[in-house]
Protein backbone atom coordinates (compact mmCIF):
# COMPACT_ATOMS: atom_id res chain seq x y z
CA UNK A 1 0.00 0.00 0.00
CA UNK A 2 0.95 3.29 -1.17
CA UNK A 3 1.31 6.33 1.35
CA UNK A 4 -1.51 8.45 -0.04
CA UNK A 5 -3.73 5.46 -0.16
CA UNK A 6 -2.37 4.38 3.77
CA UNK A 7 -3.26 7.88 4.70
CA UNK A 8 -6.22 8.00 2.86
CA UNK A 9 -7.83 4.63 4.32
CA UNK A 10 -6.97 5.35 7.47
CA UNK A 11 -8.74 9.16 7.40
CA UNK A 12 -11.79 7.49 6.59
CA UNK A 13 -11.80 4.74 9.24
CA UNK A 14 -11.40 7.76 11.39
CA UNK A 15 -14.43 9.15 10.04
CA UNK A 16 -16.50 6.15 10.03
CA UNK A 17 -15.55 5.96 13.86
CA UNK A 18 -16.59 9.61 14.07
CA UNK A 19 -19.90 9.66 12.32
CA UNK A 20 -21.38 6.13 12.83
CA UNK A 21 -19.02 4.77 16.08
CA UNK A 22 -18.48 1.69 13.90
CA UNK A 23 -14.58 0.68 13.84
CA UNK A 24 -12.68 -0.31 10.73
CA UNK A 25 -9.45 -1.62 10.31
CA UNK A 26 -7.89 1.05 7.43
CA UNK A 27 -6.19 -1.95 5.25
CA UNK A 28 -9.71 -3.75 4.57
CA UNK A 29 -11.36 -0.33 2.80
CA UNK A 30 -10.87 -0.77 -0.92
CA UNK A 31 -9.46 2.24 -2.29
CA UNK A 32 -9.68 1.88 -6.49
CA UNK A 33 -8.22 4.17 -9.31
CA UNK A 34 -11.62 5.17 -11.06
CA UNK A 35 -10.73 4.19 -15.19
CA UNK A 36 -12.82 7.48 -15.78
CA UNK A 37 -10.57 10.38 -15.10
CA UNK A 38 -13.35 12.70 -14.46
CA UNK A 39 -14.69 10.07 -11.44
CA UNK A 40 -11.54 11.74 -9.82
CA UNK A 41 -8.56 9.97 -8.28
CA UNK A 42 -9.11 7.13 -6.20
CA UNK A 43 -12.81 5.92 -5.24
CA UNK A 44 -14.42 3.66 -2.30
CA UNK A 45 -17.55 1.81 -1.70
CA UNK A 46 -17.06 1.42 1.49
CA UNK A 47 -20.34 3.27 2.37
CA UNK A 48 -22.62 0.54 0.00
CA UNK A 49 -20.12 -2.15 2.56
CA UNK A 50 -21.68 -0.12 5.65
CA UNK A 51 -24.90 -0.86 4.98
CA UNK A 52 -24.73 -4.46 6.22
CA UNK A 53 -24.12 -3.24 9.38
CA UNK A 54 -25.62 0.08 9.48
CA UNK A 55 -28.87 -0.66 8.03
CA UNK A 56 -29.06 2.70 6.08
CA UNK A 57 -28.98 4.00 2.56
CA UNK A 58 -25.34 3.70 1.27
CA UNK A 59 -25.79 7.54 0.08
CA UNK A 60 -26.40 8.81 3.59
CA UNK A 61 -23.67 6.61 4.94
CA UNK A 62 -21.55 7.94 2.11
CA UNK A 63 -22.74 11.90 3.25
CA UNK A 64 -22.12 11.20 7.08
CA UNK A 65 -18.39 9.64 6.21
CA UNK A 66 -17.73 13.04 4.09
CA UNK A 67 -18.78 15.22 6.86
CA UNK A 68 -16.60 13.57 9.01
CA UNK A 69 -13.95 12.92 7.00
CA UNK A 70 -10.36 15.75 7.89
CA UNK A 71 -9.40 16.55 4.33
CA UNK A 72 -5.50 17.24 5.58
CA UNK A 73 -5.48 13.61 7.03
CA UNK A 74 -6.62 12.48 3.08
CA UNK A 75 -4.66 14.35 1.21
CA UNK A 76 -7.86 15.42 -0.96
CA UNK A 77 -9.01 18.69 -2.60
CA UNK A 78 -12.39 17.39 -2.60
CA UNK A 79 -14.94 14.17 -2.42
CA UNK A 80 -18.08 13.86 -3.88
CA UNK A 81 -20.93 11.04 -3.56
CA UNK A 82 -21.42 9.21 -6.89
CA UNK A 83 -23.92 6.48 -7.96
CA UNK A 84 -25.70 4.59 -5.05
CA UNK A 85 -22.99 5.23 -2.54
CA UNK A 86 -19.74 5.52 -4.37
CA UNK A 87 -17.28 8.39 -2.50
CA UNK A 88 -14.50 9.79 -5.43
CA UNK A 89 -11.70 11.59 -4.19
CA UNK A 90 -9.35 14.51 -5.75
CA UNK A 91 -6.21 14.19 -4.46
CA UNK A 92 -4.14 17.21 -3.60
CA UNK A 93 -1.50 18.44 -6.47
CA UNK A 94 1.09 18.70 -3.43
CA UNK A 95 0.90 15.17 -2.17
CA UNK A 96 0.55 13.84 -6.04
CA UNK A 97 3.75 15.52 -6.80
CA UNK A 98 5.63 14.53 -3.65
CA UNK A 99 6.18 11.20 -5.12
CA UNK A 100 8.34 11.72 -7.73
CA UNK A 101 10.72 12.80 -4.22
CA UNK A 102 10.01 9.43 -2.81
CA UNK A 103 10.95 8.28 -5.84
CA UNK A 104 14.14 9.94 -6.45
CA UNK A 105 15.10 9.29 -3.00
CA UNK A 106 14.62 5.87 -2.69
CA UNK A 107 16.35 5.17 -6.11
CA UNK A 108 16.58 1.29 -6.41
CA UNK A 109 14.83 0.84 -3.28
CA UNK A 110 11.54 2.01 -4.34
CA UNK A 111 8.80 -0.37 -4.27
CA UNK A 112 10.19 -2.32 -1.13
CA UNK A 113 7.86 -2.53 1.51
CA UNK A 114 7.22 -4.45 5.13
CA UNK A 115 4.73 -6.80 3.96
CA UNK A 116 6.70 -9.48 5.51
CA UNK A 117 7.12 -8.52 8.41
CA UNK A 118 10.40 -10.84 8.76
CA UNK A 119 8.49 -13.84 7.87
CA UNK A 120 10.77 -16.51 7.49
CA UNK A 121 9.53 -18.29 4.33
CA UNK A 122 11.53 -21.38 2.54
CA UNK A 123 11.16 -21.50 -1.30
CA UNK A 124 11.94 -24.08 -3.20
CA UNK A 125 12.05 -24.55 -6.98
CA UNK A 126 13.35 -26.06 -10.34
CA UNK A 127 15.14 -28.81 -8.17
CA UNK A 128 15.36 -31.39 -11.00
CA UNK A 129 17.10 -34.47 -10.99
CA UNK A 130 20.88 -34.30 -11.77
CA UNK A 131 20.36 -36.20 -14.82
CA UNK A 132 20.28 -33.98 -17.54
CA UNK A 133 19.64 -30.76 -19.09
CA UNK A 134 17.38 -28.29 -17.65
CA UNK A 135 14.10 -27.79 -20.05
CA UNK A 136 11.61 -25.69 -20.71
CA UNK A 137 9.52 -26.67 -17.97
CA UNK A 138 12.33 -26.04 -15.19
CA UNK A 139 12.75 -22.79 -16.98
CA UNK A 140 9.30 -21.48 -15.91
CA UNK A 141 10.36 -22.99 -12.39
CA UNK A 142 12.97 -21.59 -12.59
CA UNK A 143 11.90 -18.00 -13.79
CA UNK A 144 8.74 -18.00 -11.68
CA UNK A 145 10.57 -19.18 -8.40
CA UNK A 146 13.54 -16.80 -8.51
CA UNK A 147 10.85 -13.68 -8.97
CA UNK A 148 8.67 -14.73 -6.17
CA UNK A 149 11.56 -14.68 -4.37
CA UNK A 150 12.97 -11.30 -5.39
CA UNK A 151 9.63 -9.96 -5.12
CA UNK A 152 9.05 -11.31 -1.18
CA UNK A 153 12.54 -10.54 -0.35
CA UNK A 154 11.96 -6.90 -1.06
CA UNK A 155 8.87 -7.43 0.60
CA UNK A 156 10.12 -7.75 4.26
CA UNK A 157 10.41 -11.78 3.93
CA UNK A 158 13.68 -13.10 5.46
CA UNK A 159 13.63 -15.85 2.34
CA UNK A 160 15.50 -18.92 1.98
CA UNK A 161 16.07 -19.65 -2.10
CA UNK A 162 16.45 -23.65 -2.21
CA UNK A 163 17.30 -26.59 -4.80
CA UNK A 164 16.58 -30.18 -3.64
CA UNK A 165 18.94 -32.28 -5.60
CA UNK A 166 17.51 -35.86 -5.86
CA UNK A 167 20.60 -38.16 -6.01
CA UNK A 168 19.36 -40.87 -4.93
CA UNK A 169 16.64 -43.56 -6.04
CA UNK A 170 15.82 -45.50 -9.30
CA UNK A 171 17.23 -42.10 -11.76
CA UNK A 172 20.63 -42.03 -9.94
CA UNK A 173 20.72 -46.07 -10.50
CA UNK A 174 19.61 -45.64 -13.97
CA UNK A 175 22.14 -42.60 -14.49
CA UNK A 176 24.94 -44.51 -13.01
CA UNK A 177 24.34 -47.94 -15.14
CA UNK A 178 24.28 -45.72 -18.46
CA UNK A 179 27.64 -44.01 -18.02
CA UNK A 180 29.07 -47.61 -16.63
CA UNK A 181 27.80 -48.94 -20.19
CA UNK A 182 29.36 -46.14 -22.02
CA UNK A 183 32.84 -46.67 -20.20
CA UNK A 184 32.85 -50.01 -21.35
CA UNK A 185 31.64 -49.22 -24.88
CA UNK A 186 34.64 -46.58 -25.03
CA UNK A 187 36.82 -49.01 -23.44
CA UNK A 188 36.18 -51.58 -26.26
CA UNK A 189 34.12 -53.97 -24.02
CA UNK A 190 30.76 -55.69 -23.84
CA UNK A 191 28.00 -53.44 -22.45
CA UNK A 192 24.53 -53.54 -21.99
CA UNK A 193 22.39 -50.18 -21.89
CA UNK A 194 19.79 -50.35 -19.59
CA UNK A 195 16.28 -50.28 -20.87
CA UNK A 196 15.24 -47.13 -18.81
CA UNK A 197 18.77 -45.73 -18.98
CA UNK A 198 20.02 -42.08 -20.31
CA UNK A 199 20.49 -42.30 -24.27
CA UNK A 200 21.51 -38.37 -24.04
CA UNK A 201 24.64 -37.04 -25.51
CA UNK A 202 25.78 -36.44 -21.86
CA UNK A 203 26.29 -39.50 -20.64
CA UNK A 204 28.60 -40.16 -23.71
CA UNK A 205 30.74 -36.91 -22.87
CA UNK A 206 31.10 -37.95 -19.42
CA UNK A 207 31.95 -41.34 -20.33
CA UNK A 208 34.84 -40.39 -23.00
CA UNK A 209 36.23 -38.09 -20.43
CA UNK A 210 36.42 -40.71 -17.58
CA UNK A 211 37.81 -43.50 -19.82
CA UNK A 212 40.96 -40.62 -20.33
CA UNK A 213 41.52 -40.00 -16.88
CA UNK A 214 41.16 -43.42 -15.87
CA UNK A 215 41.41 -46.03 -18.49
CA UNK A 216 40.17 -49.72 -17.48
CA UNK A 217 40.50 -48.40 -13.46
CA UNK A 218 36.64 -48.99 -13.29
CA UNK A 219 35.74 -51.19 -15.73
CA UNK A 220 34.81 -53.88 -13.98
CA UNK A 221 30.82 -54.77 -13.36
CA UNK A 222 30.53 -53.85 -9.25
CA UNK A 223 28.98 -52.16 -6.85
CA UNK A 224 32.23 -50.39 -5.84
CA UNK A 225 32.74 -49.21 -9.68
CA UNK A 226 28.87 -48.20 -10.24
CA UNK A 227 29.18 -46.20 -6.99
CA UNK A 228 32.24 -43.94 -8.46
CA UNK A 229 29.77 -43.45 -12.00
CA UNK A 230 27.23 -42.22 -9.71
CA UNK A 231 28.81 -40.14 -7.82
CA UNK A 232 31.02 -38.50 -11.14
CA UNK A 233 27.04 -38.35 -13.41
CA UNK A 234 25.93 -36.45 -10.77
CA UNK A 235 29.04 -34.15 -10.16
CA UNK A 236 28.84 -34.27 -13.92
CA UNK A 237 25.19 -32.64 -14.36
CA UNK A 238 24.61 -30.83 -11.26
CA UNK A 239 27.11 -28.56 -12.28
CA UNK A 240 26.22 -28.09 -15.64
CA UNK A 241 22.54 -27.51 -13.95
CA UNK A 242 24.40 -24.84 -11.87
CA UNK A 243 26.28 -22.89 -14.59
CA UNK A 244 22.70 -23.08 -16.54
CA UNK A 245 20.70 -21.45 -13.73
CA UNK A 246 23.59 -18.85 -13.32
CA UNK A 247 23.29 -17.81 -17.05
CA UNK A 248 19.69 -17.80 -16.53
CA UNK A 249 20.36 -15.11 -13.54
CA UNK A 250 19.05 -17.73 -10.70
CA UNK A 251 21.00 -18.61 -7.76
CA UNK A 252 20.29 -20.23 -4.56
CA UNK A 253 20.83 -20.06 -1.09
CA UNK A 254 21.18 -23.57 0.00
CA UNK A 255 21.58 -27.42 -2.49
CA UNK A 256 20.36 -30.09 -0.37
CA UNK A 257 20.93 -33.86 -0.87
CA UNK A 258 18.06 -36.70 -1.12
CA UNK A 259 21.00 -38.86 -0.64
CA UNK A 260 22.67 -36.77 2.62
CA UNK A 261 19.05 -36.58 4.31
CA UNK A 262 18.86 -40.62 3.96
CA UNK A 263 22.94 -40.71 5.06
CA UNK A 264 21.85 -38.62 8.48
CA UNK A 265 19.20 -41.06 9.48
CA UNK A 266 16.64 -38.85 8.85
CA UNK A 267 14.40 -41.27 6.68
CA UNK A 268 13.75 -43.59 9.98
CA UNK A 269 13.95 -41.03 11.99
CA UNK A 270 10.60 -39.59 10.94
CA UNK A 271 9.23 -42.78 10.18
CA UNK A 272 9.41 -43.41 13.85
CA UNK A 273 7.97 -40.75 14.53
CA UNK A 274 5.11 -41.89 12.39
CA UNK A 275 5.17 -45.03 13.80
CA UNK A 276 4.61 -43.92 17.43
CA UNK A 277 1.59 -42.33 16.59
CA UNK A 278 -0.15 -44.97 15.42
CA UNK A 279 0.30 -44.01 12.02
CA UNK A 280 1.82 -46.54 9.72
CA UNK A 281 0.62 -49.91 9.65
CA UNK A 282 1.79 -53.50 8.21
CA UNK A 283 -0.22 -55.04 5.05
CA UNK A 284 0.47 -57.32 2.18
CA UNK A 285 4.26 -57.27 3.09
CA UNK A 286 4.21 -53.25 2.48
CA UNK A 287 4.23 -50.30 5.20
CA UNK A 288 1.57 -47.96 4.91
CA UNK A 289 0.97 -44.82 6.25
CA UNK A 290 -2.61 -43.85 7.19
CA UNK A 291 -2.62 -40.43 4.83
CA UNK A 292 -6.92 -41.15 5.10
CA UNK A 293 -7.08 -39.66 8.80
CA UNK A 294 -5.99 -36.20 7.39
CA UNK A 295 -8.29 -35.96 4.38
CA UNK A 296 -6.54 -37.60 1.53
CA UNK A 297 -8.55 -40.26 -0.49
CA UNK A 298 -6.76 -43.23 0.31
CA UNK A 299 -3.62 -44.32 2.41
CA UNK A 300 0.26 -44.56 1.31
CA UNK A 301 2.70 -47.00 0.88
CA UNK A 302 6.02 -46.01 2.53
CA UNK A 303 7.73 -49.10 2.36
CA UNK A 304 7.30 -51.59 -0.67
CA UNK A 305 7.56 -55.34 -0.51
CA UNK A 306 10.39 -55.75 -1.88
CA UNK A 307 11.70 -53.80 1.34
CA UNK A 308 12.82 -50.11 -1.25
CA UNK A 309 11.29 -46.41 -0.08
CA UNK A 310 8.71 -45.07 -2.31
CA UNK A 311 9.19 -41.34 -2.93
CA UNK A 312 7.20 -40.40 -0.47
CA UNK A 313 9.61 -41.63 2.27
CA UNK A 314 12.36 -38.96 1.80
CA UNK A 315 10.34 -36.11 0.84
CA UNK A 316 8.96 -36.29 4.30
CA UNK A 317 12.01 -36.57 6.20
CA UNK A 318 12.92 -33.83 3.79
CA UNK A 319 10.28 -31.42 4.88
CA UNK A 320 9.99 -32.45 8.38
CA UNK A 321 14.29 -30.95 8.01
CA UNK A 322 13.20 -27.67 6.42
CA UNK A 323 10.15 -26.79 8.85
CA UNK A 324 13.10 -28.23 11.77
CA UNK A 325 15.37 -25.14 10.22
CA UNK A 326 12.47 -23.03 11.96
CA UNK A 327 10.80 -22.09 8.71
CA UNK A 328 7.40 -20.37 9.68
CA UNK A 329 6.51 -20.69 5.56
CA UNK A 330 7.62 -23.79 3.32
CA UNK A 331 6.87 -22.67 -0.50
CA UNK A 332 7.23 -25.85 -3.04
CA UNK A 333 6.93 -25.02 -6.66
CA UNK A 334 6.14 -28.63 -8.04
CA UNK A 335 5.38 -29.76 -11.81
CA UNK A 336 1.60 -30.91 -13.00
CA UNK A 337 2.22 -34.32 -12.35
CA UNK A 338 2.55 -33.78 -9.13
CA UNK A 339 -1.01 -32.29 -7.89
CA UNK A 340 -2.36 -35.55 -6.37
CA UNK A 341 1.38 -35.76 -4.20
CA UNK A 342 0.01 -32.41 -2.00
CA UNK A 343 -2.49 -33.85 0.08
CA UNK A 344 0.52 -36.45 1.32
CA UNK A 345 2.96 -34.14 1.96
CA UNK A 346 0.41 -31.94 4.14
CA UNK A 347 -1.10 -35.40 5.50
CA UNK A 348 3.06 -36.16 6.72
CA UNK A 349 3.29 -32.71 8.31
CA UNK A 350 -0.04 -33.05 9.93
CA UNK A 351 0.66 -36.12 11.22
CA UNK A 352 4.49 -34.76 12.40
CA UNK A 353 2.70 -32.19 14.40
CA UNK A 354 3.34 -29.13 12.48
CA UNK A 355 0.01 -26.86 10.86
CA UNK A 356 -0.32 -28.26 7.29
CA UNK A 357 -0.92 -25.00 5.85
CA UNK A 358 2.69 -24.24 6.33
CA UNK A 359 3.26 -25.83 3.06
CA UNK A 360 1.86 -24.40 0.35
CA UNK A 361 2.38 -25.51 -3.18
CA UNK A 362 2.27 -23.77 -6.20
CA UNK A 363 1.77 -26.13 -9.43
CA UNK A 364 3.63 -25.45 -12.89
CA UNK A 365 1.60 -25.68 -15.50
CA UNK A 366 2.84 -27.70 -18.81
CA UNK A 367 5.30 -25.32 -22.04
CA UNK A 368 4.96 -25.62 -25.56
CA UNK A 369 7.21 -24.26 -27.51
CA UNK A 370 5.58 -23.05 -30.72
CA UNK A 371 7.42 -22.01 -34.16
CA UNK A 372 5.90 -21.21 -37.19
CA UNK A 373 2.23 -21.95 -35.52
CA UNK A 374 3.80 -25.70 -34.83
CA UNK A 375 4.57 -27.39 -31.82
CA UNK A 376 8.63 -28.35 -31.24
CA UNK A 377 8.81 -31.52 -29.88
CA UNK A 378 10.80 -32.25 -26.65
CA UNK A 379 12.05 -35.46 -25.38
CA UNK A 380 14.76 -35.18 -22.23
CA UNK A 381 15.36 -38.78 -21.92
CA UNK A 382 16.66 -38.81 -25.84
CA UNK A 383 18.50 -36.26 -25.67
CA UNK A 384 16.55 -33.59 -28.18
CA UNK A 385 15.09 -31.59 -25.36
CA UNK A 386 15.02 -28.01 -25.74
CA UNK A 387 17.04 -26.58 -22.82
CA UNK A 388 17.11 -23.83 -21.43
CA UNK A 389 20.44 -22.23 -22.59
CA UNK A 390 19.71 -23.01 -26.06
CA UNK A 391 15.71 -21.15 -25.87
CA UNK A 392 18.37 -18.16 -24.38
CA UNK A 393 20.39 -18.46 -26.92
CA UNK A 394 17.32 -18.34 -29.47
CA UNK A 395 16.10 -15.31 -28.07
CA UNK A 396 17.86 -14.20 -24.97
CA UNK A 397 17.87 -14.30 -21.42
CA UNK A 398 15.27 -10.91 -20.97
CA UNK A 399 12.39 -12.76 -23.36
CA UNK A 400 12.59 -15.80 -21.53
CA UNK A 401 12.64 -14.36 -18.03
CA UNK A 402 9.36 -11.97 -19.00
CA UNK A 403 7.78 -14.74 -21.19
CA UNK A 404 7.69 -16.90 -18.36
CA UNK A 405 5.85 -14.83 -15.95
CA UNK A 406 3.85 -13.16 -17.59
CA UNK A 407 0.91 -15.70 -17.26
CA UNK A 408 -0.10 -16.93 -14.20
CA UNK A 409 2.12 -20.12 -13.73
CA UNK A 410 -1.04 -22.54 -13.34
CA UNK A 411 -1.95 -21.98 -16.53
CA UNK A 412 -0.75 -23.90 -19.43
CA UNK A 413 1.26 -21.45 -21.66
CA UNK A 414 2.69 -21.50 -25.40
CA UNK A 415 6.13 -19.84 -25.83
CA UNK A 416 5.68 -18.07 -28.98
CA UNK A 417 9.44 -18.27 -30.60
CA UNK A 418 8.24 -15.60 -33.52
CA UNK A 419 7.03 -13.29 -30.99
CA UNK A 420 9.97 -13.65 -28.48
CA UNK A 421 12.30 -12.34 -31.46
CA UNK A 422 9.92 -9.55 -32.21
CA UNK A 423 12.07 -5.82 -32.27
CA UNK A 424 8.17 -4.21 -32.01
CA UNK A 425 5.66 -3.63 -30.01
CA UNK A 426 4.08 -6.21 -29.86
CA UNK A 427 6.52 -8.09 -27.81
CA UNK A 428 5.96 -7.17 -24.54
CA UNK A 429 9.78 -7.56 -23.45
CA UNK A 430 10.76 -4.99 -26.25
CA UNK A 431 7.88 -2.57 -25.46
CA UNK A 432 9.07 -2.69 -22.10
CA UNK A 433 12.84 -1.69 -22.87
CA UNK A 434 12.06 0.33 -25.70
CA UNK A 435 10.07 2.54 -22.81
CA UNK A 436 13.36 2.61 -20.31
CA UNK A 437 15.76 3.26 -23.38
CA UNK A 438 13.83 5.90 -24.73
CA UNK A 439 13.69 7.44 -21.59
CA UNK A 440 17.68 7.23 -21.22
CA UNK A 441 18.04 8.93 -24.56
CA UNK A 442 15.68 11.71 -23.38
CA UNK A 443 17.86 12.15 -20.38
CA UNK A 444 20.95 12.07 -22.21
CA UNK A 445 19.75 14.89 -24.21
CA UNK A 446 18.92 17.02 -21.55
CA UNK A 447 20.35 19.96 -20.98
CA UNK A 448 21.90 20.56 -17.31
CA UNK A 449 19.22 22.30 -15.77
CA UNK A 450 19.27 23.12 -12.23
CA UNK A 451 17.39 20.36 -10.31
CA UNK A 452 13.50 21.08 -9.60
CA UNK A 453 12.85 21.44 -5.96
CA UNK A 454 9.19 21.42 -6.32
CA UNK A 455 6.73 19.65 -8.58
CA UNK A 456 3.38 22.30 -8.63
CA UNK A 457 3.79 22.90 -12.28
CA UNK A 458 3.33 18.91 -13.35
CA UNK A 459 -0.87 19.63 -13.27
CA UNK A 460 -1.36 18.41 -16.47
CA UNK A 461 -3.70 14.91 -16.54
CA UNK A 462 -1.13 13.10 -18.47
CA UNK A 463 1.44 13.77 -15.51
CA UNK A 464 -0.71 13.02 -12.83
CA UNK A 465 -1.63 9.96 -14.16
CA UNK A 466 1.53 9.15 -14.66
CA UNK A 467 2.84 9.86 -11.02
CA UNK A 468 -0.39 8.18 -9.72
CA UNK A 469 0.84 5.13 -11.48
CA UNK A 470 3.88 5.61 -10.17
CA UNK A 471 2.50 6.07 -7.05
CA UNK A 472 1.01 2.50 -7.28
CA UNK A 473 4.37 0.77 -7.53
CA UNK A 474 5.04 -0.43 -3.76
CA UNK A 475 1.63 -1.82 -3.96
CA UNK A 476 1.94 -3.78 -6.45
CA UNK A 477 5.20 -5.71 -5.62
CA UNK A 478 4.03 -6.28 -1.94
CA UNK A 479 0.07 -7.98 -3.71
CA UNK A 480 3.19 -9.86 -6.08
CA UNK A 481 5.04 -10.71 -3.17
CA UNK A 482 2.37 -11.74 -0.78
CA UNK A 483 -0.04 -14.07 -3.58
CA UNK A 484 3.21 -15.38 -5.32
CA UNK A 485 2.28 -13.56 -8.54
CA UNK A 486 5.06 -12.10 -10.49
CA UNK A 487 2.86 -11.51 -13.73
CA UNK A 488 1.12 -8.69 -11.82
CA UNK A 489 4.58 -6.90 -12.17
CA UNK A 490 4.39 -7.90 -15.99
CA UNK A 491 0.92 -6.59 -16.06
CA UNK A 492 2.25 -3.32 -14.22
CA UNK A 493 5.48 -2.86 -16.68
CA UNK A 494 3.47 -2.56 -19.48
CA UNK A 495 0.54 0.33 -18.02
CA UNK A 496 3.66 2.22 -16.90
CA UNK A 497 5.23 2.06 -20.22
CA UNK A 498 2.05 3.21 -21.75
CA UNK A 499 1.69 5.74 -19.21
CA UNK A 500 5.21 6.95 -20.18
CA UNK A 501 4.57 7.00 -23.97
CA UNK A 502 1.39 8.90 -23.37
CA UNK A 503 2.64 11.54 -21.80
CA UNK A 504 5.72 12.07 -23.66
CA UNK A 505 3.37 12.51 -26.79
CA UNK A 506 1.25 14.88 -24.65
CA UNK A 507 3.96 16.96 -23.32
CA UNK A 508 6.97 18.37 -24.49
CA UNK A 509 9.83 18.07 -22.21
CA UNK A 510 12.29 20.01 -22.91
CA UNK A 511 11.72 23.72 -23.70
CA UNK A 512 13.93 26.34 -22.86
CA UNK A 513 11.04 28.97 -22.56
CA UNK A 514 10.10 27.30 -19.27
CA UNK A 515 13.29 26.18 -17.43
CA UNK A 516 11.12 25.51 -14.25
CA UNK A 517 8.68 23.46 -16.05
CA UNK A 518 11.18 21.25 -18.05
CA UNK A 519 13.42 20.54 -14.56
CA UNK A 520 10.27 19.09 -13.17
CA UNK A 521 9.34 16.84 -16.15
CA UNK A 522 12.90 16.09 -16.36
CA UNK A 523 12.66 14.62 -12.24
CA UNK A 524 9.24 13.09 -13.66
CA UNK A 525 11.20 10.69 -16.07
CA UNK A 526 13.96 9.69 -13.62
CA UNK A 527 11.42 8.93 -11.43
CA UNK A 528 9.65 6.83 -14.49
CA UNK A 529 12.63 5.37 -15.36
CA UNK A 530 13.55 4.12 -11.64
CA UNK A 531 10.30 2.66 -11.48
CA UNK A 532 9.81 0.63 -14.71
CA UNK A 533 14.32 0.08 -14.18
CA UNK A 534 13.10 -1.89 -10.62
CA UNK A 535 10.08 -3.40 -11.89
CA UNK A 536 11.84 -5.32 -14.30
CA UNK A 537 14.90 -5.97 -11.74
CA UNK A 538 12.54 -8.35 -9.90
CA UNK A 539 10.74 -10.58 -12.70
CA UNK A 540 14.98 -10.94 -13.86
CA UNK A 541 14.74 -8.75 -16.60
CA UNK A 542 17.41 -5.83 -17.24
CA UNK A 543 16.98 -2.40 -18.40
CA UNK A 544 18.56 -1.55 -21.24
CA UNK A 545 19.81 1.78 -21.39
CA UNK A 546 19.77 1.49 -25.80
CA UNK A 547 18.19 -0.45 -27.93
Amino acid sequence: MNQIESGLKQALAAAAKKAFDVELVAEDIVIEIPRDLSHGDYSTNMAMQLTRILKNNPRVIAQGIIEHLDHDAANIESCEIAGPGFINFVIRKTSMAEIIARVLEAGDHYGENETGKGQKVNVEYVSANPTGDLHLGHARGAAWGDSITRLMKASGYDVCREYYVNDAGNQIINLGLSLQARYREYLGMDFTLPEDGYHGEDVKKIAIALVKEYGETYAEENDANLKFFKEKGIEFELNKIKRDLDYFRVHFDVWSSEQAIRDAGKVETALAQLHEKGLTYEEDGALWFATTKFGDDKDRVLRKKDGSYTYLVPDIAYHKDKLDRGFDLLVDLLGADHHGYIPRLKASIEALGNDPDKLQVDIIQMVRLVENGEEVKMSKRLGNAVTIRELCDEVGVDAVRYFFVQRAVDTHFDFDLGLARKQSNDNPVYYAQYAHARICSILRQAPQLAPAQSYELLTHEKEIALMKYINEFSGVVSDAAKYRAPHRVCNYVQKLAQHFHSFYNACKVIDMNNEALSAQRIALLKATKITLKNALAFIGVEATEKM
